[in-house]
């Protein structure tokens, strides 16, 4: 996989990458004392699609839900907790993951509200898919796995929730890897209308706005995800067991409930929940980040995504973005795993 790294960015890794035999990543022992030291192993190459399951998941009670996850690696390992996006779920972790946990660390891939196992603990919980809960979700789930602090990735919803936590809890993130960099919006600046071409590129949103949307999305969701899946990754060719296998994260009860009010609430068509308020109006400012920071982006995502010289100076901290090529469209993590995993080594041993 080839890499192209932006030097215009402040750079901060040096000699820090070093090459180790791929057999020392499988020492424990190594891997941990490599971990957080500030010289990351370089991991080797692996062809996506390597791996296929996570192996049994785990069940919590965190806040309003019960959260279906995924864990590898030691239990005493530095934490990462990886974030997934829509219309995704945690298989797009399913490489990153055994890569991390052999290097020592213990890493949590959990469903979002909506997605596979996740379910509300009560009905009468509000359905509610506005970008601060999200991040209070993993916040409990955080508190509930009794973890203080994490090293944080994510992609599309997963990025602007890292975005949020690194933004507003940055005591619980230790540093940040984050596809198409500074997602953080607010119903303000979602009003304003953008040139036709970036407009277009938002048709879903604007599906979604209607009752005919939601009941096409929920009679079609399959179908409407994969459609999604070619749009924004145009050169992945993934074969229909990929899918398939992420596909049925999307036949949880409230997926589609938790995907429409997410979208509408965007452009104000729905409303929050009141006790979110304060959030969102700090998240509307557009708060800096000052965690250490990798961005990175795809040099054929095919979905709608800022210029990285938009949101540069949204990071504050130690930061660097990456851009990685060869075809590599929205799903990054699941299309080029080792990129992403090598990028949360780097930005941990800071």
């Amino acid at each position: 996989m080839s890499e192209e790294i932006n030097h215009n960015r402040r750079r901060f890794f040096g000699a820090a990458a070093v090459t180790i035999a791929a057999a020392q990543l499988g020492i424990a022992g190594a891997a941990n004392a490599q971990a957080g030291s500030g010289k990351a192993p370089m991991l080797p190459g692996i062809k996506p699609g390597t791996n296929t399951s996570f192996g049994p998941l785990k069940q919590v009670d965190a806040g309003v839900l019960n959260v279906g996850y995924a864990e590898a690696g030691p239990v005493d390992g530095p934490v990462v907790i990886l974030l997934h996006g829509w219309p995704y779920d945690i298989y797009s972790y399913v490489d990153v993951a055994p890569l991390l946990a052999s290097a020592g660390y213990r890493v949590i891939v959990p469903y979002l509200r909506g997605y596979g196992t996740t379910h509300f603990l009560s009905g009468d919980t509000a359905r509610n898919g506005q970008q601060s809960v999200v991040a209070v979700d993993i916040l409990a789930l955080m508190d509930a796995l009794k973890i203080e602090k994490a090293v944080l990735g994510g992609y599309d919803w997963g990025a602007r929730t890292v975005n949020i936590m690194a933004a507003l809890w940055p005591e619980r993130c230790k540093a940040m890897v984050s596809v198409s960099g500074y997602l953080i919006g607010s119903q303000e600046g979602n009003r304003k209308p953008l040139p036709p071409k970036a407009e277009l590129a938002w048709w879903y949103q604007f599906y979604f706005a209607t009752e005919r949307g939601e009941a096409g999305y929920a009679e079609n969701r399959h179908d409407f995800a994969k459609l999604i899946w070619q749009l924004a990754s145009p050169k992945w060719q993934f074969d229909d067991a990929t899918f398939d296998r992420s596909a049925a994260a999307f036949d949880n009860p409230d997926h589609v409930a938790i995907v429409i009010h997410n979208y509408r609430w965007r452009l104000s068509l729905a409303q929050g929940e009141p006790k979110y308020d304060d959030l969102e109006k700090q998240l509307a400012k557009g708060p800096t980040i000052s965690v250490p920071t990798i961005t990175l982006e795809g040099d054929a995502n095919g979905a709608p995504h800022p210029d990285p010289a938009a949101y540069a100076k949204k990071f504050t901290g130690p930061y660097e973005h990456r851009l990685i090529k060869d075809g590599i469209g929205h799903n990054l993590p699941q299309e080029a795993p080792q990129a992403f995993a090598q990028a949360i080594l780097d930005i941990a041993g800071i």
